[in-house]
């Protein structure tokens, strides 16, 4: 009697304990989302999708976003839920598809223009009416490869981490960025949004927020845009015949150092008006070495020594841009 109590008992511990290993490498799924955490409002259709989808964070997270606000008639959520966006996907919710009819981001996302289409049904005013025929448009950029739905706040709205995202694609943009002379784009005072509307722009190939480069500059830089008394013509032409915007090794984000770009217009060749490398008004020579060499060069000066309003002077004896 006491032989087969114990053969029992140790029987039921190896039982109990060879079934461990098998726990332990067939983990259960979790449960869905519970119903009763949702909100009220939510419609049958979304909690039909969330019976299956409801575990998933990366959905969820969809109820802290603007797109949930079901008190606002213009949102997603009011409208249909997640149907507004991923289309009615009867196949889907029949297990006859493995993906609903229209997938935003991963391997198996739908088209650019799918996306995007879905996307301008409610976003096409504003900032975005000139995105047929834009840029990004014609490369075939969709929305949601720089926009994320599902989050409180869109990580490119965010001035802390817009840049990165730009940089993913314009890298030659990031390590402009990081030269000696830049915007404060690192230090998180200027974003690629200040300057540049990559949904399009109505008159500049390079996607600005403005109708030109220089009222685009002017926006933060507004004592260049004069009009003067006395103009310079390259400034009043565009700021990028001297300044490169997003990163330079020369200071003041210039093109060049700065007597080789003052010389690319003023040179003793093309209209004897002297600069740094000699002409009629060059400056004298004056110091040990070659006398012929007359410049400015010569004497380890730059031409805003003497020029310093180079974009221009109020000053009725300002026409050589000295004061």
């Amino acid at each position: 009697m006491k032989q087969t109590l114990a053969f029992k008992l140790l029987f039921g511990i190896a039982l109990t304990l060879g079934s461990l290993p098998a726990a332990a490498q067939s983990p259960q799924p979790m449960p869905p989302q519970p119903m009763a955490a949702l909100p009220a409002a939510v419609d049958a259709g979304t909690r039909t999708c969330l019976t299956c989808h409801g575990s998933d964070p990366k959905v969820m997270a969809v109820f802290t976003s603007p797109m949930a606000m079901t008190g606002d008639p213009r949102t997603p959520f009011a409208m249909g839920g997640c149907m507004t966006c991923h289309g009615p996907s009867d196949n889907h919710i029949a297990m006859k598809s493995p993906y609903p009819d229209v997938v935003f981001k991963g391997p198996h996302k739908s088209p650019a223009e799918a996306r995007n289409q879905v996307c301008l049904s409610c976003h096409e005013s504003g900032l975005r009416m000139n995105w047929v025929g834009s840029k990004m448009q014609r490369n075939g950029v969709a929305c949601t490869d720089c926009h994320t739905a599902h989050t409180a706040k869109d990580p490119i709205l965010v001035k802390a981490t817009q840049p990165q995202i730009c940089f993913t694609c314009h890298a030659q943009q990031r390590a402009d960025a990081l030269k000696y002379s830049h915007h404060p784009i690192d230090e998180g005072k200027v974003v690629c949004s200040d300057c540049h509307n990559p949904h399009g722009s109505p008159g500049d190939t390079k996607s600005l927020k403005e109708f030109t480069v220089n009222e685009t500059c002017y926006n933060c830089h507004a004592d260049k845009r004069g009009p003067m008394l006395w103009e310079h013509q390259p400034v009043r032409d565009n700021c990028l015949n001297c300044h490169t915007p997003h990163g330079s090794n020369q200071p003041r984000l210039m093109k060049e150092q700065l007597n080789f770009l003052c010389a690319s217009c003023h040179s003793a060749v093309s209209n004897n008006s002297g600069g740094a490398f000699g002409g009629a008004h060059s400056i004298p020579f004056r110091g040990p070495g070659n006398s012929s060499f007359n410049s400015a060069l010569a004497n380890q000066r730059t031409c805003v020594n003497c020029h310093s309003q180079v974009h221009g002077s109020n000053s009725p004896a300002g026409a050589f841009f000295i004061r």
